[in-house]
């Protein structure tokens, strides 16, 4: 928990009153307690009061203050406004994205390369019949959007399941240069034209019933998988006004065969490079499989918004935390092995360094007899 930055955290608490009313339990033995949970891989509420508790006064030192129950986590859940984790893990992307900053990209530019994309979490709608889904489905999407020097999410928003993905170009903000990879899912002129107006690049591809006319075609090698490097401009009389200027079309089969049609408003770029640069996006799918498997976010332990939301941002800041540590202590360890390590070692008294680095400590032998059979076996 050093780590943390304590002054940042207290003033995203102290902008939405987070301390108010807290009863002898804070926001800030919320984040520990579920932050706890996220690193052990805990199941329920129950489950977290029982092995906190078997702690005794190692709580107290890891800096838990207040009593761990499971009403009282169900009432923070409830009651504690789940924006003061979505602001204190933007403070942790700050600091993750410095120090990621010089991190190889799979193709060699200089901008940002972000990717954005969206995964559904199912739900059972009896118990969220705020996130409908299906007529008797609920689930919730969480939309992300990807630096991928690092794998570091930078925006996250949780939607009911039924919300189209492209709605979320509405409230994506536009870092000028920057480079936006989405599928085909997220095609909308209309809402790709605010890239164009903010001086930032998309690549996206292209559906088989575009209407278009090409204006000029430029040569392209065909033995690197390259089929054509065109300037469209949109016909359809809708999609023509949505976006008035010329597109870029690029054409591309790989290995297996299979075509790809790529659209972007970048001119500058050689086609092969915006080919890599799509090829790239698997990462966020990559990331979203990762948080999956390694933290709590397919089952809550809260069933109204507030709880979703919270559990999501905590563990966004446990993912977080886990790179920066990571990053700082020059580990060479993999996510998945630091996440296992700190399960078994979290109130033990060994540093940080020494425990992830995986230096051997002193073996003690028991001198009984018996003992040492056991030790033995």
């Amino acid at each position: 928990m050093g780590f943390l930055p304590r002054r940042e955290f207290n003033a995203c608490v102290s902008r939405y009153g987070g301390d108010r009313r807290t009863r002898g339990f804070s926001c800030r033995d919320q984040f520990l307690c579920l932050g706890f949970a996220q690193l052990t891989f805990r199941e329920s509420l129950r489950d977290i009061e029982t092995c906190l508790r078997a702690m005794g006064p190692k709580l107290y030192h890891a800096g838990i203050r207040g009593k761990v129950s499971r009403s009282t986590l169900a009432d923070a859940n409830r009651a504690h406004d789940w924006r003061i984790y979505a602001d204190f893990a933007q403070v942790l992307i700050r600091r993750a994205r410095k120090l990621y900053a010089q991190e190889p990209l799979a193709v060699d530019l200089a901008q940002t390369v972000y990717a954005l994309d969206a995964t559904t979490i199912d739900l059972c709608l009896s118990l969220f019949p705020w996130a409908k889904f299906r007529r008797r489905k609920g689930a919730v999407k969480l939309h992300t959007l990807l630096d991928l020097r690092g794998n570091i999410p930078c925006f996250v928003h949780v939607s009911p399941g039924k919300t189209h993905d492209v709605n979320l170009l509405d409230q994506l903000p536009i870092e000028p240069g920057a480079f936006y990879v989405m599928d085909r899912g997220y095609l909308d002129f209309a809402r790709l034209f605010r890239f164009t107006t903010g001086a930032a690049f998309f690549v996206t591809r292209g559906k088989r019933n575009l209407d278009c006319t090409r204006r000029e075609r430029r040569p392209v090698d065909k033995v690197t998988g390259l089929r054509c490097d065109q300037t469209i401009v949109l016909a359809g009389p809708k999609s023509s006004r949505s976006y008035p200027n010329p597109l870029r079309r690029i054409a591309f089969c790989d290995a297996e065969g299979r075509r790809f049609v790529f659209l972007t408003n970048n001119f500058m770029l050689p086609a092969l490079t915006i080919a890599q640069l799509y090829q790239c996006r698997w990462q966020i799918e990559l990331f979203f499989k990762w948080i999956k498997q390694h933290l709590r976010i397919k089952a809550f332990y809260g069933t109204t918004d507030n709880a979703v939301k919270t559990q999501v941002w905590i563990a966004i800041s446990v993912y977080l935390l886990v790179a920066i540590v990571k990053k700082e202590l020059r580990i060479e360890r993999s996510l998945h092995d630091i996440l296992q390590i700190l399960s078994l070692t979290l109130f033990e008294k060994t540093p940080l360094i020494e425990a992830l680095n995986n230096q051997k400590l002193p073996l003690s032998i028991p001198s009984d007899p018996n003992q040492l059979r056991l030790f033995d076996l």
